[in-house]
């Protein structure tokens, strides 16, 4: 069923709720948000260009040492080439865990989701530069002795110091790439994969020492070495810092337990949280926590979901509660519907850029699927926009699944949006995220949304549905930076 349930004009709430309208989400100035959206991608251009030149410098280091003066031969020019991708390839690893740092300037310029796949994207070029390194040293250094490259390496094991280390850091960066790879991880639960991911950390720690005290590029006093050891502390303590202490002092500061969880539908419920200083996390509807509620049995296990609304205030110091919504889609999220009152929460973020920060034009559009709604519903909440420039799409198999729409519908009906409730099986043999009768009838995503090209378009929802959604809102004149979906398969 296609069901417009509301113009594109403010209407009295029938509920009998009050209006809702909060002041952050008034419309700012004309031209406000191509103006930030020019500024986010000046930014992401400074990301670009310095991750270019950490790449050069790390070979610079090495050319400003007269490296290159020292190739009169085959062996040099071997060592000299393993020397360079060892550089190049180490290089590659810290802008790796930069990106998987969280840290706030990248996330807000390019988006958690686009820093991880990223990062997983130098994962494999950063081995092969490793492994090359390995590799065309073993033959440089067995030419200058004469030796063929297994028996040099198993000369450097032995007599090199520190050199065991830097065999162990291969086979931990092995170990992890190869479990990033998506056939890979499917085999294993995510916890698994997890857990192993973190031998990166413990892969850099080991591959550290050699780089200091096998050679004379970093040797003491010379500029290489304290330029290779600045980038190397700042990387690890921006981990430690936005990874560790951050979220822990979030936690402290908030100071969040359950209240109570309430049932929306089958399978479905609204946990809800009281805490402190909650202030501090309003108006970033769209973006997502990382959730931790510290039961027996659950501390270990991270959840990133969105706030499914604004926080409420009801009493000094930003007191109050915060909420967030959560389907039943496995073991984790399963045991989150048995949670009990008072249990403490630990938090992590915001994160990503499903929020008001991605915005490029004043209109807007969300279109969400399943559990994929409830973050629509905050954004939603707090998104600028006047009366008449925003459509709400949502989609179920069923009336039930269009989860919290009641409180949908009056926020529609408070700020002036047009709202569709898309219902009804999936239409087979086609890869359409429409229901079966929109599909019969010849609708297509301009048939709710004529003026689409004009306008933001986010997208939440199952991972092959979005996908078919952001193909159309392309087919409908939508640039890339027109849509925002925030993948959360990290």
């Amino acid at each position: 069923m296609n069901t417009q349930l509301l113009p594109a004009t403010p209407a009295a709430s029938s509920s009998g709720r009050p209006e809702l309208s909060p002041p952050s989400a008034k419309r700012p100035a004309p031209g406000w948000f191509a103006r930030q959206y020019r500024q986010r991608m000046l930014r992401t251009d400074l990301l670009t260009v310095i991750a270019w030149v950490s790449v050069a410098a790390a070979i610079a280091l090495w050319l400003a040492d007269g490296g290159a003066a020292q190739i009169t031969s085959p062996a040099p020019l071997f060592t000299a080439a393993g020397i360079v991708a060892g550089l190049a390839g180490m290089d590659l690893v810290l802008l790796m865990l930069l990106l998987a740092a969280r840290i706030p300037f990248i996330d807000r310029t390019i988006g958690h989701d686009r820093a991880l796949e990223f990062h997983g994207k130098l994962g494999k070029p950063s081995l092969y530069l490793l492994l090359a390194h390995g590799l065309l040293i073993a033959v440089g250094y067995g030419m200058a002795e004469g030796l063929d490259p297994v028996t040099e390496s198993v000369n450097l094991w032995a007599q090199v110091p520190d050199m065991w280390l830097a065999f162990v850091s291969m086979a931990l960066f092995i170990a992890v790439v190869v479990t990033s790879l998506v056939a890979v991880r499917r085999r294993f639960p995510y916890e698994f994969w997890y857990v192993v991911h973190l031998l990166t950390y413990a892969a850099v720690a080991t591959s550290l020492p050699h780089q200091f005290s096998v050679g004379g590029l970093f040797a003491a006093g010379t500029w290489q070495r304290w330029y290779w050891l600045a980038i190397c502390i700042y990387t690890g303590t921006a981990l430690v810092y936005f990874r560790v202490l951050e979220p822990v002092l979030a936690s402290a500061r908030h100071q969040l337990s359950v209240a109570r969880v309430e049932a929306v539908a089958p399978g479905v419920v609204n946990i809800v949280m009281k805490g402190r200083k909650l202030e501090q996390l309003a108006g970033t509807g769209g973006r997502f926590f990382i959730w931790r509620f510290l039961a027996p049995g659950m501390w270990w296990h991270p959840h990133p979901f969105s706030l499914s609304a604004e926080p409420v205030f009801n009493g000094p110091e930003g007191q109050g509660t915060l909420r967030v919504t959560v389907r039943n889609l496995g073991d984790g999220s399963a045991q989150l519907l048995r949670l009990r009152k008072g249990t403490k929460v630990a938090l992590e973020g915001p994160y990503g850029l499903l929020s008001t920060a991605a915005r490029t034009r004043n209109k807007v559009v969300m279109i969400g699927a399943g559990i994929g709604i409830t973050p629509l519903r905050a954004l939603l909440e707090t998104t600028p926009f006047a009366p008449g420039e925003a459509t709400v799409l949502l989609r179920g198999h069923t009336d039930q699944e269009l989860y919290l729409g009641s409180e949908i519908l009056d926020l529609c009906q408070a700020r002036g949006v047009r709202l569709f409730h898309l219902t009804g099986p999936r239409a087979h043999g086609h890869s359409t995220w429409l229901p079966e009768e929109a599909v019969r009838n010849g609708f297509s995503l301009t048939s709710y949304v004529p003026g689409i090209a004009d306008a933001d378009v986010y997208v939440c929802g199952p991972a092959a549905w979005a996908a078919n959604v952001i193909a159309d809102a392309g087919k409908a004149g939508v640039t890339e930076e027109q849509i925002h979906h925030e993948r959360f398969d990290w």
